[in-house]
């Protein structure tokens, strides 16, 4: 009996590894897993995870490229000039700081214009792949949301033809992009995170003086974030060195520790409108020059910042330095006491200015002259003669950048095509209020107090999440030139991508679940 044993046992091992037909047949549908989609991080897998955003990035690429072919080698502003004198004299500029030029300088060996604007051409795109996927990857929107947030950069007239100026805007745009996306993409940044972030806020705010701001509002998120202190010292310590750098620079050259030395002129240019030496009291005498009462052809100087630019400027007579520190220091101490006699008009004037903002239609200002530099022109105009010093005038310069003629010429029918897009697609002014409104009213749900564990935000309020960061520097970037300069059309173009990211985080699910959960636990603390 034992031995039958043992024989069944070998016949058990001796058994087929593989059980019959009719046992693999019935036991296939439980045993082999279905086929898998391949989702590799090749080109044609993004395009078919992204179909709606790689559909509206195409049309942006062939957008830019037929405005590059319609205005080559590149369209000129007024200050595109001080740009290019300050990169090829290499020395720091007296009105705005030469991050743009630092630019232009890495890429004259090139010599071609055409090479810039195309750059900034991919830097419009790269704005727009952020806005997408921070959105999209982030905060989980569904495609379409994210596309439709992406869009405005993408797809804008004004900001296609931005990047075809050779001047810093659309340099400035891309980092201060590049800087929201890094602070709200992680919830608690590392030391190496802040550290990029610093160095970016740095050369934004050596690229357009109005980049010192971004670094309060950065400081400031992070504060009622509650991030941890070395993290917000390392981002503060390393936006510094480009500064400091920078600012040394400029004291070798103009005697003062400072990015710019304008500041006090270009306030006076604001308050000029208003001021009214009547009701400024015990107006010093070296002050009495800069009374708008004082000034000649006022119907003239009052347009635009020609109390700065114009030979009827009681500036000019500080001249050659009329930049200099001693006139920078009069006309901000002017600038202060009628802001201080005369807060009521102040205001008012900057209201306006900042209101301006959200018309639906463009209307021609702060004059014609400027406004027509912000379209796409059906002729080529000369390059300005006006002399740049080092015994060469603007065209010459230019030209010599080049190694060739640097105007811009008009082809068509690319130009055309360019032109009537201009005149039905860009974003309108009340399009931009209502995205910032979107994004207000998508923060007001995370505002309340937290009650969740994890919470560490300031006193446990929410503060309104992550939103919280570009929402607030859309709206300071837009109050700066209203309080201390004046409205330009160009200024409102940097803040939209951001805008659009507040806007767009208003729909994520955190926001939706703290809406359908009111007077309950809150959501979570990385909103």
């Amino acid at each position: 009996m034992s031995g039958q044993v043992i024989d069944d046992v070998s016949d058990v091992t001796k058994l087929p590894a593989t059980p019959p037909e009719d046992v693999q047949e019935k036991a296939a549908p439980t045993t082999e897993a279905p086929p898998r989609r391949s989702r590799g991080l090749g080109f044609w897998a993004l395009v078919q995870r992204h179909r709606g955003f790689s559909v509206l990035l195409a049309i942006g690429l062939v957008l830019r490229v037929i405005t590059m072919i319609g205005y080559y080698p590149a369209m000129w502003f007024n200050d595109s000039f001080d740009y290019l004198h300050a990169a090829l004299a290499f020395y720091p500029h007296p009105v705005r700081p030469d991050g743009y030029s630092f630019l232009l300088v890495a890429l004259e060996p090139f010599h071609s214009f055409a090479l810039v604007a195309g750059l900034q051409h991919l830097m419009g795109l790269g704005i727009g792949v952020m806005v997408y996927a921070v959105l999209r990857k982030r905060f989980k929107l569904p495609g379409w949301g994210a596309t439709l947030a992406a869009a405005p950069v993408l797809l804008d007239a004004y900001q296609i033809q931005l990047e075809q100026l050779i001047m810093s805007d659309v340099l400035f745009e891309f980092l201060l992009v590049a800087i929201i996306t890094l602070l709200i993409w992680y919830p608690r940044p590392s030391w190496k995170i802040a550290a990029v972030v610093g160095l970016l806020i740095g050369l934004a705010a050596v690229t357009r003086s109005v980049g010192t701001p971004v670094l309060v509002a950065c400081v400031a998120y992070m504060i009622v974030r509650r991030m941890r202190w070395r993290v917000i010292a390392t981002m503060v310590a390393l936006c510094a060195l480009p500064m400091a750098a920078y600012a040394g620079w400029y004291a070798s050259w103009h005697g003062k520790f400072a990015l710019t030395g304008t500041s006090g002129i270009f306030l006076y240019a604001r308050v000029s409108a208003f001021a009214d030496c009547d009701k400024i009291k015990n107006v010093p005498t070296s002050e009495i020059p800069l009374c708008p009462e004082n000034l000649k052809e006022q119907d003239i100087l009052h347009q635009s910042q020609d109390v700065i630019w114009s030979n009827y400027s009681p500036l000019t007579k500080y001249a050659p330095n009329k930049f200099g520190p001693a006139t920078n220091q009069l006309a901000s101490d002017f600038s202060k006491r009628a802001i201080m006699a005369q807060p009521g008009d102040y205001l008012k004037v900057m209201s306006e200015d900042f209101f301006r903002t959200f018309k639906w239609n463009r209307t021609v200002f702060p004059d014609p002259g400027t406004y027509s530099l912000y379209q796409f022109g059906k002729k080529s105009e000369p390059l300005p003669t006006w002399y740049m010093g080092g015994g060469k005038n603007a065209q010459q310069e230019a030209d010599q950048y080049e190694q060739g003629n640097a105007r811009g010429k008009v082809v068509e029918p690319f130009a055309g095509v360019m032109r009537f897009y201009q005149k039905w697609f860009y974003l309108r002014g009340t399009m931009v209020g209502v995205i910032l409104l979107v994004g207000l009213a998508g923060m007001i749900p995370l505002f309340g107090r937290r009650r969740t564990r994890k919470d560490r935000s300031l006193f446990g309020l929410g503060w309104g999440g992550r939103a919280l960061l570009p929402w607030i520097t859309a709206t300071g970037l837009l109050l700066a030139p209203a309080a201390t300069a004046e409205f330009d059309y160009r200024y409102v173009l940097p803040i939209v991508p951001i805008g659009c990211i507040a806007a767009g985080i208003a729909f994520s699910g955190t926001v939706r679940k703290r809406l359908r959960r009111r007077g309950g636990l809150t959501a979570s603390p990385s909103a």
